[in-house]
Formats: structure tokens, C-alpha cells, sequence
């Protein structure tokens, strides 16, 4: 990974570093002494003899943590990050090796206050690291890697680099359950280049840096994917070596210089026999441009270099459903004083690095280019960078990206501008051309779809779409192949929310007028029930057998069912138990079982078959699909209990809240749980006044004053988190400890801590 920005000018030069002239790669391949930071770096563009093309990149690191107090000596911390490209079948693979103290060390910088700056993240991250384990993908490495300091071998895990006697560099890579293998000779074919200001340049930590890299080397040898071993056929190599450290004195200051920087950078090899690479750095926070600089090297080998220049994406970004970080997929890289403009584009999109090395992701891939350069026409392969620019650092932000790409999908299913065949697949399938034969689109679309993106466009929690992508992660699986998956929850739950607001004769729906307000109540029904089917395209299209299409139907229909029958209930209501619950102790006592039993049907059920959806598109076991539905139906009942009890707490706390549900007299769980623990001339009180349907303050206040008798409020949040909690651990031994895992656990603490 590049962290640089060049320096207007150098501030420090280390004892160590190159001198003027030749880098002596005797010397300074091999470690550097002076260096709190530094890694080796190779990628490689290949075609197989079987005619496959692969990209791979590869860094060793290291990165002092400490130093010893008599001797100065650092003590470094290590990891390996790699990865290969399959361009044929659009897979990527991703390996990261942490060093073996990463627990230790996580824990220590979390209880500092460092690295995550949410509540929820930060406790999900302590439960694991407890455990001595790295979220995954991140793995530990096994022993202390080995680095000569007298010739370039670098050893971690059996991963390694080594100079050969004729001055060409051997890796070797491998991965045992990834089924994994690297062997690659990289043989120079040019003198090693100096980057940045003659090869300093600034680190994000204000540490000073050296970068040199060798452009073009020859690469032999053979990749295993699987059981398949493929022969290296022809291959282009790239070498990168960076060390470095904070000037004398400066050392404590490096927390106070540290930058919030985010990078581009990209490497390319011409046909023409050019090398170009570029970089930008900018820190978001304050907008400021921290360094750039693009190097050319010509055919002969020579370095030009420049710092005028533009690295700008194009086009739409793609989402990753593991992060919901947008990256771009096109790039236009120009340079005027080199004559070149050129156009990279991403091999495929999904080309996401997950690991706590950069958290929680960054993009680095395989490009294409294609352009000109002094007139003439040019193509090769490249590799791009892209790191720090998140969407998120709290579960808030995440969410809010959730939302975001669940706006999307819908916006992709569901648009309000389409073509024929789009229109027949919406009113029945592609080819039913006679059931849109005489329609008006127009109408349709205001009358049956437009009602529909009203709301979805107004953008909800998302929580439930979430839950569908997480549990498909979180077993195993690829959601970013069912990303048209986010879209079947949120309509769904739209479609109900539609219907409710008729039945209840709500006014608002998400901060706008509710749609029966504007279409009408006949309109809103049918559109709120067409959205409910409209999710079918999911199941439709989804790449899985028959019978497991069978399978997701009926969860879906079985969600609707319960949900429909928890909506029969609450419309109800349960003003029926109350003469007998004022009188009868076990009669009141059932009012809270009748709360909850509506809360399952209506919230937890969808909540738990949408989970078991997603455990299925993951291809997870039948143990982790009961254990994953089980835990989010009692995150779906928990959900509805910190509902009922944030309506009287924004009314205590400053009247936040105008605590609707007492003036709509509804027996939510802390009404139900005080009938249950007050005395009969309290409970009696206590329904006169829900009964009542009362927006008088005074009389609203001392209902919840009856209910602080006994701590109802708190009482009902202490249960909401132990449903959570029991569910939890049925499921915990069932997940890898994962990234995603790790998230799934702070969005449920998210959602029942949640604020009114």
C-alpha cells in the first residue's frame, strides 16, 4: 500500500538512506535500521499458458510498536496482505496475516481510545480480541517472521521474498484453506526509480520517508488456484520498497502531525515500453491537497517526473455490501508536460481489500488502459489504490450507507422511467407482451409505482435489508451477488407501512404526507400490497436451484402470513383483557404475553425468514439458519420493546416525544408490564388515562410517574437486552469471528440503544 505525500523539500535524511546517484539494491533492498515503518511490495500482471489472466499484489510489513529503552532497538509488529485478481471469472482473492500480538495490541490502542471512535464498534471489537482472535478475513500469523539483515529474505509463515544470486526476486505465497499458491521469479528489466522529491516523501504518520521502485521486471513461474496449477506463460512485474521514520526528537509529536489522509495511486506498464505511476494525498478533514506527484519512466529507462497532473474518477461508483464503501471503477489520468491522457478501467468492480490494516477496507485492483501518450495510442495493465475514503466511521454512518444502497437497489427494481421489456417484467415477466398491450405506462407508473418510491425515497432505518446481506456474509457467502436482495426487505416493509397508515389513519410516513393522503386510500392499499410481490424479482432471479427457490418463497410467504396476522392483533388492540385485567392478577400478567405475541408476528417473524434467506444465499448449514432466524426474531421483539419504552422516555426527557402511544391509548409492553406489578387502584388509574386518549401533559406525566413506581421503563430495556443477549450466544459459537460478524453485533447493540 502507498502512504506518502511528497515533501516541498526534505526535512530529515536518514544515515541509512540511498545518496545521490545509483540505488545500490545490495544495500537497500535489505532492512533498514533507522525505519519505524517499512515494507516490500511486488505486483504482477499474467497470462497463463492456458490463455487464463491473473493480477496479484503483495506487501510484507513491518511497523515499530516500541523500543527498547537501553539499546533504541525498535520492536517491530508484522503482517502480509496479498491477493490475486481472476479476471476470467471475476473473483477475487484476499489473504491478510497480522502479527501474532494483534489481539493484545487492538485491545490495548481500544481501551486507549484509539482506532474506533463508536461505542458500539469499540465493544464488539474488545468481546472479540478477547478471545485472542483477529476478525476475519484478518488471520494471525503463527510465529515471529524471520527478516535477515544481511540480505533480502523476508519469511512470514512460509509466505517469502528473497534476492537471488542473479539479482532477481523470488516469492512465494501460499494459503492452505483458500487453497492458494504463488511462485514468481521477478527479474529487472530497468534500474530502480526514485519517487517523490529524489525519493523522499512524507508518510501519514509525519514520518519522512524513502521510496524507490523498480517499474518493469520479467515474471516466471506458476500460480496454484484451487487444484488447478497454472504455468506463467508471459507476465510484467512491479517492485516497490518504502522505509522510513520520524525525524530525531519529533517521535512524540507523531500523533499531534498525523494527518486524516486518504490516497489514489496507480501504476501502469505501456506496450510503448513506459511505466507511469501517480499518487495523490488529501486530508479530508480540512480539504488540503498533501502531496502528488506522477513519474514517467520512458523506454530506456529514464525518470521523468511532475506534479502537474489529474487523477479523477468517472462515472457511477460501485457499492460493496460487506462496507458500503463506494469506489470508482473508471479513472481519466492526464499530464500535459508528458503528452498522456488515458482511461483506466477496472477489471471487474469487486476488487475490495477487507482488513484492520486499513479499516475497514480499501480497493486495489487490476485496471485497463487504454489512451495516448505523445499522440500515439497506448494500452496495458495497471493497478489502482484507493484508501481512507469511507462513508462511514460510526454504526450511525454505516447505517445510513445501508439506506443508501437499499435506495438503489430499489431505485434499480422499481424505476420510474423504463422500456418495454423492463415493463413487462414489472407488471408480470420479460415476454408477456400482451398483458402490457394497451396500457398507459404513464398511469401506471403514477398510480401504481410512483406511491410506492414515495415512501422508499424518503429512506428508512434499513435494518432489515441489512440483515438479509449480513447473514449471507456472515456464514460464508458473497452478498455482493445478491445486492438486488436490499431492495425485497425494504419493499416489503413499505408495502405494510402503507396498508398500516390507512388502517391506523396516520397522516405522516417519514417525515412526508403518508401516500393515502396524497393517492387516496384505494390507491395506497393497492400499491402497499403490489410492493409485497414486486420483491418476487428477487426470488425470480436469484442463481439458486428450484428447490431452493421453493425454499425462499415459502419463508417469504410464511413472513407475510405472520406479519399479516400480527397486524390483525394490534388493530385490535387489547382494550378486551382490560376489565378483567383491572380485577384479575394472572389476567394482567397475560397482557405483556399478548404484547409480545404481536411483536413476534408483526416485527420479529419477517425479521427472522428474511435472516434465513440471507443464511441460505450464503449456503450456510441448517444449524446456522434456525440459530441466525432465532436471533434476529428476538432482535425484531427487543426492536419493539425499546420502541414502546423511547416513547416515554422522550416524554420524560424534556418531551422529546409527545408519548403518541398513551394518547392513542395503546397498551404497548411498559403499559402491559405496570398492569402487572401495580396495585389494582394504580392499574386502574393507569388505564383511565391510557383509556382516555388524553394530549393533556399533566395527566400524560402522571401516567408515566405510575409507571416509575416500580422502574417499568428500565425494567422493559433490561429484558429487550436480555432477549438479545440469550439469542446471541446460541449464535456466537456458530459464526466465524468475522468483520462482518463483528459488525452484525454492533448494529444490534445500535439498534436497541438507539435514541428517540
Amino acid at each position: 500500500m502507498k502512504k506518502s505525500a511528497i515533501l516541498p523539500s526534505p526535512t530529515f535524511f536518514a544515515a541509512d538512506w540511498p545518496q545521490e546517484g545509483p540505488i545500490d539494491l545490495k544495500i537497500h533492498d535489505l532492512p533498514h535500521a533507522s525505519s519505524s515503518t517499512e515494507w516490500w511490495y511486488m505486483h504482477s500482471h499474467i497470462k497463463t499458458k492456458g490463455g487464463k489472466q491473473f493480477s496479484l499484489f503483495t506487501s510484507f510489513f513491518r511497523h515499530a510498536i516500541g523500543f527498547d529503552k537501553k539499546t533504541k532497538v525498535p520492536d517491530y509488529a508484522h503482517s502480509i496482505i496479498w491477493g490475486i485478481s481472476d479476471l476470467e471469472n471475476k473473483k477475487y482473492y484476499t489473504v491478510s496475516l497480522v502479527d501474532k500480538r494483534a489481539p493484545k495490541l487492538g485491545l490495548q490502542r481500544l481501551k486507549k481510545g484509539e482506532i474506533v471512535k463508536d461505542s458500539h464498534i469499540k465493544r464488539a471489537a474488545i468481546e472479540m480480541l478477547k478471545k485472542g482472535v483477529m476478525p476475519y478475513p484478518d488471520e494471525l500469523l503463527t510465529k515471529d517472521p524471520t527478516i535477515s539483515n544481511t540480505r533480502l529474505s523476508l519469511d512470514f509463515d512460509g509466505n517469502t521474498f528473497k534476492k537471488l544470486p542473479d539479482g532477481s526476486y523470488a516469492l512465494h505465497l501460499k494459503h492452505k484453506e483458500l487453497e492458494l499458491e504463488v511462485d514468481l521469479n521477478f527479474k529487472p528489466q530497468k534500474p530502480p526509480v526514485r519517487h517523490g522529491d529524489n525519493g523522499v516523501v512524507r508518510g501519514v504518520s509525519a514520518e519522512d520517508m524513502f521510496y524507490y521502485f523498480i517499474p518493469k521486471c520479467k515474471v516466471t513461474g506458476s500460480l496454484k488456484i484451487k487444484k488447478e496449477k497454472l504455468a506463467v506463460q508471459s507476465a510484467t512485474g512491479w517492485y516497490d520498497h518504502e522505509f522510513g521514520c520520524h525525524p530525531p526528537g519529533k517521535e512524540d509529536q507523531k500523533d499531534d502531525m498525523k494527518k486524516d489522509v486518504s490516497w489514489n495511486w496507480i501504476a501502469m506498464q505501456l506496450d510503448n515500453g513506459c511505466e507511469l505511476t501517480a499518487y495523490d494525498l488529501i486530508d479530508l478533514k480540512t480539504g488540503e491537497d498533501c502531496g502528488s506527484f506522477i513519474i514517467m519512466i520512458d523506454a530506456k529507462g529514464k525518470r521523468h517526473y511532475s506534479n502537474k497532473f489529474h487523477l479523477k474518477p468517472l462515472g457511477d461508483l460501485w457499492t460493496s455490501t460487506r462496507t458500503f464503501n463506494e469506489y470508482p471503477q473508471a479513472w481519466i489520468v492526464e499530464a500535459p508536460e508528458f503528452g498522456l491522457k488515458v482511461k483506466a478501467e477496472a477489471a471487474f468492480p469487486n476488487q475490495e481489500f477487507a482488513t484492520v490494516i486499513s479499516k475497514p477496507a480499501f480497493w486495489e485492483g487490476r485496471m485497463n488502459i487504454t489512451g495516448t501518450l505523445k499522440g500515439k495510442k497506448v494500452r496495458g495493465p495497471a493497478y489502482i489504490e484507493r484508501h481512507g475514503f469511507v462513508n462511514s466511521s460510526n454504526m450511525k454512518e454505516f447505517l445510513k450507507a445501508v439506506s443508501k444502497a437499499t435506495l438503489n437497489s430499489v431505485s434499480q427494481i422499481l424505476p420510474l422511467e423504463f422500456g418495454e421489456e423492463k415493463f413487462e417484467e414489472l407488471v408480470s415477466k420479460k415476454g408477456n407482451r400482451h398483458l402490457v398491450k394497451g396500457l398507459d405506462k404513464k398511469a401506471y407508473v403514477e398510480k401504481f409505482i410512483k406511491p410506492i418510491r414515495e415512501i422508499t425515497d424518503r429512506s428508512g432505518k434499513s435494518w432489515r435489508s441489512y440483515a438479509t446481506i449480513a447473514c449471507c456474509d456472515a456464514v460464508g457467502g458473497n452478498s455482493q451477488v445478491a445486492i438486488d436482495w436490499l431492495a425485497l426487505p425494504e419493499l416489503m416493509h413499505v408495502g405494510s407501512l402503507m396498508v398500516d397508515d390507512v388502517q391506523d389513519k396516520s397522516l405522516v410516513r417519514r417525515g412526508g404526507p403518508a401516500a393515502h393522503v396524497v393517492h387516496g386510500d384505494a390507491i395506497a392499499i393497492n400499491s402497499g400490497t403490489g410492493a409485497y410481490f414486486i420483491g418476487q424479482y428477487c426470488i425470480y432471479n436469484v442463481d439458486k436451484s428450484w428447490e431452493e427457490k421453493v425454499q425462499i418463497y415459502n419463508w417469504y410467504f410464511e413472513a407475510m402470513r405472520a406479519s399479516h396476522s400480527g397486524q390483525a392483533m394490534d388493530i385490535y388492540g387489547l382494550d378486551y383483557l382490560m376489565p378483567a385485567a383491572l380485577k384479575d392478577d394472572k389476567v394482567a400478567a397475560l397482557l405483556q404475553e399478548r404484547v409480545i405475541a404481536t411483536h413476534r408476528l408483526k416485527s420479529a417473524a419477517p425479521a427472522a425468514y428474511l435472516a434465513r434467506i440471507g443464511v441460505l444465499l450464503g449456503e450456510g448449514t441448517k444449524e446456522q439458519t434456525e440459530a441466525m432466524g432465532s436471533y434476529f426474531e428476538a432482535l425484531g421483539i427487543s426492536f419493539q420493546i425499546i420502541d414502546d419504552t423511547l416513547n416515554l422516555k422522550g416524554f420524560k426527557d424534556n418531551l422529546k416525544t409527545k408519548a403518541e402511544d398513551i394518547t392513542a391509548g395503546k397498551i404497548t409492553y411498559p403499559v402491559a408490564k405496570a398492569m402487572a406489578v401495580l396495585s389494582k387502584k394504580d392499574r386502574a388509574r393507569l388505564w383511565e388515562i391510557v383509556s382516555a386518549k388524553t394530549s393533556d401533559i399533566k395527566l400524560i406525566s402522571e401516567a408515566v410517574a405510575l409507571m416509575d413506581k416500580h422502574q417499568v421503563i428500565e425494567t422493559c430495556e433490561k429484558e429487550a437486552k436480555a432477549i438479545l443477549e440469550r439469542a446471541w450466544k446460541k449464535v456466537d459459537p456458530l459464526l466465524r469471528d468475522s468483520m462482518v460478524k463483528l459488525n452484525l453485533r454492533a448494529f444490534s447493540w445500535f439498534v436497541l440503544e438507539r435514541t428517540y
